[in-house]
């Protein structure tokens, strides 16, 4: 694809895209699954979804990955205890799906693991069930999360970070 045709396809893209794929109920959903799987680890998770990228990134070709970089330090992924921020970052117009881990989790899961989430999501995407996939990589991620930071059973999780779905 150009860069004509990609700038054609963002600037189609409106925040009616988001509310049409991402419903005021299922973002609610999505923070619900956020909070029933931080209640496993001390982990914090992190979910953005956003239209189509910033023209700052259009003009210079920039991948969806530099975005959902900055995302993660916008929302301060990376500013929990213990390093294992996660942050599940969708954008729409590339069909685009990141996920971005600070450095306490990203130790202990490969690379490998994270692109199984994001391609499950994708298919879960491609066959229109977009609060299922999201909800399910939610469940992904706080599983992978648990395998290293689980809580003892009478432990709470502080939230560090909201789990409130953000749309950008």
């Amino acid at each position: 694809m150009n860069k004509l045709q990609r700038l054609m396809r963002h600037s189609l893209k409106t925040p009616q895209s988001v509310d049409r794929t991402f419903p005021r109920a299922a973002l609610q959903r999505i923070q619900d699954a956020i909070a029933e799987g931080e209640r496993t680890h001390s982990g914090e998770i992190r979910f953005a979804v956003e239209a189509a990228l910033p023209w700052s990134y259009l003009r210079r070709d920039a991948p969806a990955r530099e975005r959902a970089e900055m995302v993660f330090a916008k929302l301060r992924v990376w500013d929990t205890e213990d390093n294992n921020g996660v942050l599940i970052y969708v954008e729409l117009a590339d069909h685009r799906i990141e996920v971005v881990a600070d450095r306490g989790i990203a130790r202990h899961v490969s690379t490998a693991r994270w692109n199984e989430v994001t391609t499950m999501m994708r298919e879960r995407f491609a066959a229109g069930e977009f609060e299922a996939g999201s909800i399910a990589a939610v469940r992904a991620v706080s599983a992978l999360l648990a395998e290293k930071f689980r809580l003892a059973d009478d432990a709470v999780n502080p939230n560090q970070l909201s789990d409130a779905p953000t749309v950008l």
